[in-house]
């Protein structure tokens, strides 16, 4: 990634006091940088239907998980965090089927009016007029993302890791160390243990801000490596500070059949 593109969006959205109030759509010599590079973006209109599109054409190309995993435990050391929801991204819409908004209407809506996103806990509209992606796209930069449910977001952030010119996603011994430290940490038996008790105990375990901590709890949570069990919650409710993760309990654990899904050959098929 540029680093005086991905430093122009940055400090679009963020300063010393937090987030900055913008106006949309950007301008300037410096958005026009920026957009070069594929760090920011025109408002973008599309329709469901096309996302859906684009991100099933995506999901044909089974060398593309390979990059999202490999793109993933790289960033664990060398803290590239934009490098990790396409993990929970390309979890989300795995199991999507080609379909239109309207086809299998929702019964209940949660996330979504169309039946299908709705079973995916995928929030999706019909339609997506003038959108700043730029916003998202900061998230993704910042803390790895923090609307990772947002059927649009999945579509940028597998976009931009397609387009991504850096793909030598090197995999080193200590990135397969923090993965394993990571598991373990969730392996706590305790069910009094939520996810806001696990992103303290990963504190210590990786390069993080408690914002990067939370992202990555969210990112496994959704990709169902922390899958809340049917063990009763011994929680009140979940944690409002996360959506996919609110609910998982240390007595979870971690799920082998996901682990090994997408990690397997890093950690030579756990048990």
């Amino acid at each position: 990634m540029d680093k005086k593109a991905a430093k122009i969006l940055l400090s679009t959205f963020w300063g010393g006091g937090g987030w900055k109030t913008t106006s949309v759509p950007f301008s300037g010599d410096e958005f026009e940088y920026a957009k070069s590079k594929g760090v920011m973006f025109d408002p973008l209109t599309i329709t469901h239907d096309e996302i859906v599109q684009r991100l099933y054409d995506m999901h044909q190309d089974d060398s593309f998980k390979e990059r999202v995993i490999s793109a993933f435990l790289h960033s664990l050391s060398t803290k590239k965090v934009y490098l990790r929801s396409a993990l929970s991204s390309w979890a989300l819409t795995s199991k999507m089927p080609l379909h239109t908004y309207a086809e299998r209407p929702a019964l209940h809506p949660n996330t979504s009016s169309c039946g299908d996103c709705n079973f995916l806990r995928l929030q999706s509209d019909k339609e997506y007029s003038n959108v700043d992606l730029n916003v998202l796209n900061f998230e993704r930069i910042k803390w790895g993302g923090v609307r990772h449910g947002w059927l649009i977001y999945c579509l940028m952030d597998l976009e931009l890791l397609l387009q991504d010119n850096d793909t030598n996603y090197e995999v080193t011994p200590e990135d397969q160390a923090i993965l394993v430290n990571l598991l373990e940490a969730a392996q706590t038996e305790d069910p009094k243990d939520s996810a806001r008790s696990l992103e303290k105990k990963w504190k210590d375990l990786f390069p993080s801000s408690k914002q990067e901590r939370d992202a990555l709890l969210e990112i496994w949570a959704a990709a169902g490596i922390l899958a809340p069990g049917d063990k009763p919650r011994k929680g009140k409710g979940g944690s409002s500070d996360f959506v996919f993760a609110a609910t998982w309990q240390g007595d979870d654990g971690y799920s082998v059949e996901a682990t090994n899904h997408y990690f397997g050959s890093y950690l030579h098929q756990i048990q």
